[in-house]
């Protein structure tokens, strides 16, 4: 039998239940749901979880159709699932956790004693180092941005050509392979000896069923390169930024872009324009490098110096 939370799993079961976290500010406890699929046949354990940030929904659109989709019959091994992490920031729709006003992927390996995401991370860690593989299902936010898979230990790091396969294995198609910030999962992952990447399934308000697709058939790619479930698995050539420009606005008003998520740039090319009130050019922004038009804001009304867009660079194939 397996076990997360209340949740109990006998080989070829599933089963969902609660894991407790914390506590309100009335003392009722913080329970996060969560799921056990157990296989029949013995076989290594994958670990998914969604909603670290209480915006990004496309995740759990992902945990929302894979649970039920997967047989316990004709699995090996084990999947874990926590389905909502960031329980306060989720209730309110907020990104960050308004208890405490942190980001909750920024305070990994947790701490049992700190604040509420110290807490919540410290007992999804403990769930997630149970396992082989970690997926940590994310979205760009509200911003609109292309489907992608981050690596996140660095290069130098010994799990990185491990992160890099499993990331294939995801198959969004676009791979950013940058080191995170520290208190990220797909950095304390590694550092704990097991491959962890972190999909950034697009972006948007609510959820979007196309980056929902991309979760769904990443998560069950993964599923069959390891092992998990019987069929061949796609392992497509991945396009891997290995750098990442921003740039902001030059003058204060309305946004026109010249580019679209995913198209390839060259140095020089218009990225972007800003127009005031009534149509009239304020500025003109142009790319410093070749690259992949990655990522821009959603609203087009920007103040001077205001984020606008990102251009992934040093660009290959693996």
């Amino acid at each position: 039998m397996i076990t997360l939370g209340t949740a109990r799993a006998s080989p070829g079961e599933t089963d969902t239940g609660r894991l407790e976290v914390g506590e309100m500010r009335d003392g009722s406890p913080v329970r996060l749901p969560v799921a056990a699929i157990n296989g029949a046949a013995d076989g290594p354990t994958l670990y998914v979880q969604a909603v670290s940030d209480g915006d990004e929904l496309n995740g759990l659109g992902v945990v929302n159709r894979v649970v039920p989709r997967i047989d316990p019959a004709e699995l090996s091994g084990s999947v874990l699932v926590v389905g909502i992490v960031n329980h306060f920031a989720f209730q309110a729709a907020e990104h960050r956790n308004p208890v405490d006003d942190r980001k909750m992927n920024r305070g990994y390996p947790g701490d049992a004693d700190g604040t509420t995401s110290e807490r919540i991370a410290h007992e999804t860690f403990q769930a997630a180092t149970r396992a082989d593989y970690i997926l940590d299902l994310h979205q760009g936010s509200t911003s609109r941005m292309i489907n992608e898979t981050r690596v996140r230990c660095g290069v130098r790091h010994r799990l990185h050509g491990d992160c890099l396969e499993l990331a294939k294995a995801f198959g969004c198609g676009h791979v950013l392979d940058i080191k995170g910030p520290d208190g990220q999962l797909a950095r304390a992952g590694p550092e704990h000896g097991i491959p962890t990447v972190d999909p950034e399934l697009g972006g948007c308000v609510g959820w979007d069923e196309e980056s929902i697709r991309y979760g769904v058939e990443g998560v069950f790619n993964v599923l069959r390169h390891y092992g998990f479930l019987d069929g061949d698995a796609s392992l497509e050539s991945q396009t891997r930024a290995r750098g990442f420009d921003q740039y902001g606005s030059p003058a204060g008003g309305l946004v026109r872009f010249e580019r679209e998520l995913g198209e390839r740039v060259s140095e020089g090319d218009v990225l972007f324009e800003v127009t005031d009130t009534f149509g009239a050019l304020e500025g003109r922004v142009t790319a410093d490098t070749d690259g992949i038009f990655w990522r821009t804001r959603r609203l087009p009304q920007v103040a001077a110096g205001e984020y606008v867009c990102s251009i992934g660079t040093n660009v290959d194939r693996y």
